[in-house]
């Protein structure tokens, strides 16, 4: 078995005993933020269940390994949307349902991996909901997910939940100056929600040069010396990530206010307390939380426009 990322190995030693000792639910939850790694955690979990050999970890050599390795194992079953940004359909979960009754073709259990499980449209989640209530015992199903709370009530109370952990930001800071053989500041990792793969790609790519320009552009506007224009277009383009980071600024910012001042803070929280009340930072991040959901919903929406206005409102002005 490849080594797993040192932060996946608390959760897999637990997944261990609890299929050693046959006390894994036949309908099991895995919440993961994106960037954790989880795929390397359900790879593992995967070939360990469908090994005929299993004691620790699969052995890699009896024919389900081999099935597992050339991707052609029968009981093994990976359930996604058909296309990106698209639901798994009910059709999808009707024939997970039938195949859920049927016996393994190979003598052993048949595991189902559904994967983003919030992608399950209604119909879907209903669908599967009959087959968690009274799961055959040579089944497990082992729903992914990145959102638990978007899905059904009723799905995520038959599940076992397992949830892995970010693990903290000098931690990642740690890890990825290992790995890239130079030093990585802790903001980085924590403007990334911890997850240590996205961190990796964020200073691989450069964008902590990025970020700090961002922050610049952003106190200028804040102290009404910046172009709210130009940054607001700077901000129009990959809108999710920049907007995340500029709310960790303003939070971090926020605690400031309080006294607060931690390792992993991002540079400019001080400069950006300085110049702003509480009250305004507290209010702006909130506005600024609002839009990313917004925006993320509504893909159609004039960013450039919703954005400029957010930034005016730092000087008590508005565009729209």
């Amino acid at each position: 078995m490849s080594r797993l990322y040192p932060w996946l190995e608390s959760v897999w030693h637990e997944w261990q005993a609890s299929l050693q000792s046959g006390r894994f639910s036949n309908a099991a939850m895995l919440v993961a933020e994106p960037g954790l790694g989880g795929e390397q955690l359900i790879d593992v979990f995967s070939r360990a269940v469908m090994c005929s050999n299993y004691e620790h970890e699969a052995c890699g050599f009896c024919h389900s390994c081999q099935l597992m390795q050339s991707g052609n194992h029968p009981d093994f079953h990976l359930v996604k949307p058909e296309k990106e940004g698209k639901a798994i359909s009910v059709e999808q979960i009707r024939h997970c349902n039938r195949q859920a009754q049927e016996s393994s073709q190979l003598g052993g259990l048949r595991l189902f991996i559904i994967e983003p499980a919030e992608s399950m449209n209604e119909s879907a989640a209903n669908a599967l909901l009959k087959t968690l209530e009274e799961p055959s015992s040579h089944c497990l199903f082992l729903l992914v997910t990145h959102r638990a709370n978007s899905l059904l009530p009723t799905i995520t109370s038959r599940c076992q939940q397992w949830h892995l952990i970010p693990p903290s930001s000098e931690s990642v800071a740690c890890w990825l100056s290992e790995q890239t053989k130079k030093s990585v500041p802790a903001f980085a990792a924590h403007i990334n929600n911890n997850a240590p793969l996205t961190t990796l790609a964020f200073v691989d790519e450069g964008k902590d040069k990025q970020y700090s320009k961002l922050e610049q552009a952003l106190l200028d506007v804040v102290q009404g010396k910046g172009d709210a224009l130009k940054l607001a277009k700077e901000l129009s383009t990959d809108t999710a990530d920049k907007l995340t980071w500029l709310w960790f600024l303003l939070t971090d910012a926020q605690k400031v206010h309080f006294g607060v001042q931690l390792p992993q803070f991002t540079p400019g929280a001080a400069s950006i307390a300085a110049s702003s009340d509480y009250a305004l930072l507290y209010s702006q991040a909130q506005a600024l939380s609002q839009l990313i959901e917004q925006l993320r919903e509504h893909t159609g929406l004039n960013s450039e426009l919703l954005i400029l206005d957010w930034l005016f409102k730092f000087n008590g002005e508005t565009c729209l």
